[in-house]
């Protein structure tokens, strides 16, 4: 992959701290214990919406059997090795090289085949049945510029999830004041200022060409955990087409 272009959506420092972080990505106790405990909720939300989409029996094992998937800012894999095991041909890509090459040696001991790239989704080729993007829009030096490239990237029948936090006083404090501060998230992830909240993502995407399908909550219950409602005050999911 060609290096940054002046058209990258990448930002140098977001590149460096995430890459610090590559070798602890697989620890569900480690750095990311946060994205541990929100994969299973957003895996439900994206099972929930390639069914569907695609009209696939909920009970089925491979429903993206004979589709391509594309992970963006795909970290370690926590999102691209639960879409192949649904039967996707996956694409992920990540701007940190540490986290590309965790992801590769990961998914081999598993005996997934991923295919990993190292670079910018702005210089990306080919197109999509299923993009995703999971916490990292907040982390993009331009949210539009960003959307624009996913939208490049998607197939015309297919199918793209976000998830991002809320721009709101509880995201504040729960994810900086309380989760950085406390240690459960590493210092310095999150610029609060750059969190987007539902209607400006909504906005940047029909920006970019997208129809806005569903917005929900994913919202944290003391009994449950972390679970999908209708409060987006702390972190939402959305689910587009073109």
């Amino acid at each position: 992959m060609a290096k940054a272009s002046s058209a990258t959506t990448i930002d140098p420092a977001e590149v460096q701290h995430f890459g610090s972080l590559a070798a602890d990505w697989w620890d569900p106790k480690g750095a990311s214990a946060m994205l541990h405990r929100l994969n299973p909720v957003r895996l439900a939300y994206v099972r929930e919406w390639i069914d569907a989409h695609w009209g696939s029996d909920g009970r089925a094992l491979r429903p993206l059997a004979g589709k391509s998937a594309l992970d963006v800012g795909c970290g370690a894999g926590l999102m691209c090795e639960p879409l192949a095991r649904l039967g996707a041909v996956v694409t992920g890509i990540d701007a940190a090289p540490e986290n590309v090459a965790v992801a590769q040696n990961h998914a081999a001991g598993q005996g997934l085949s991923i295919d990993y790239r190292c670079g910018d989704v702005a210089e990306l080729d080919g197109q999509f049945d299923l993009v995703t993007s999971m916490e990292v829009i907040e982390h993009a030096a331009r949210p539009a510029a960003f959307l624009a490239a996913l939208a490049a990237r998607l197939a015309p029948d297919g199918l793209m999830i976000l998830s991002t936090p809320n721009r709101t006083g509880l995201s504040r404090l729960a994810m900086i004041t309380l989760g950085e501060g406390l240690g459960a998230i590493p210092k310095g992830t999150h610029d609060w200022n750059k969190f987007l909240n539902p209607d400006e993502l909504a906005g940047f995407a029909e920006g970019a060409g997208f129809r806005v399908l569903d917005r929900r909550g994913l919202s944290y219950s003391v009994s449950k955990g972390f679970v999908l409602s209708d409060d987006m005050s702390l972190n939402y999911l959305m689910a587009f087409r073109r």
